[in-house]
């Protein structure tokens, strides 16, 4: 199975770049929005995706650079499944239901059909404030894949919660935006030997995961370390 990074703060030549993360995984549920629409459905439209295509969004957590092509994603295919945590917004739940949005909250794993699923609600925090968060899943024949929007419940927690829950798989790849840009190389270097120690196989940190922690992953990950970046896909 793959995922297709539609919205990222890097992207392919031909593709537009924006502050942010969204992916397309199995070309049929978009996890995340990035920032604006217009970065959104331009790389849609340069990757030959019909928005007709897409069964489901997921949402990883309420903020504005992961949410921002969701309004208008709704506008153009009104019943659209949005998968949420509880934690949302009152202001974000009332947006999907003006938009006519299928709202599910999810406050537990829960399974989109039988490959793919989220980890529901995890307790994270944003600025002394409660942030809560959910990472998709994709369950294949080789392992656990991880894709995360800004681990702000931490990237460690979420993988260990994942890893509670399907104790016999093995963690193929981890990606996404792991929230490091503001952590020192002490810290990440912890991140990273945790992340060994639990046998992550291949990461592709990016958005908020910061460059200088992206530089430690892939001189720790070597050949495993995956590139991220709009316009390219990567085998989950």
């Amino acid at each position: 199975m793959n995922a297709t990074i539609i919205y990222d703060n890097r992207a392919e030549k031909g593709f537009q770049s924006g502050w942010g993360f969204s992916c397309l995984v199995d070309q049929r549920i978009l996890f995340d929005t990035g920032e604006a629409a217009e970065p959104l459905f331009y790389n849609l439209d340069q990757l030959g995706i019909g928005i007709d295509r897409i069964q489901a969004v997921v949402i990883s957590h309420d903020h504005w650079d992961h949410t921002g092509g969701l309004e208008e994603l709704l506008k153009k295919r009104p019943g659209m499944k949005v998968y949420s945590c509880p934690g949302f917004s009152q202001v974000f739940k009332n947006k999907i239901g003006e938009l006519n949005g299928r709202l599910i909250e999810a406050d537990t794993f829960l399974e989109i059909d039988d490959e793919i699923l989220v980890t529901g609600e995890i307790p994270g925090d944003y600025k002394g404030s409660y942030m809560p968060e959910q990472a998709l899943i994709v369950r294949a024949k080789t392992g656990i894949s991880v894709i995360t929007g800004c681990s702000h419940p931490g990237i460690i927690n979420m993988i260990q919660k994942v890893k509670q829950k399907f104790s016999q798989h093995p963690i193929v790849t981890v990606l996404g935006g792991f929230h490091l840009m503001d952590k020192d190389e002490n810290t990440i270097q912890s991140i990273v030997h945790s992340m060994k120690e639990m046998k992550v196989e291949n990461v592709g940190p990016t958005h908020c995961t910061g460059q200088g922690a992206q530089i430690v992953f892939k001189k720790s990950y070597g050949k495993h370390y995956i590139s991220i970046s709009a316009g390219k896909t990567v085998e989950v």
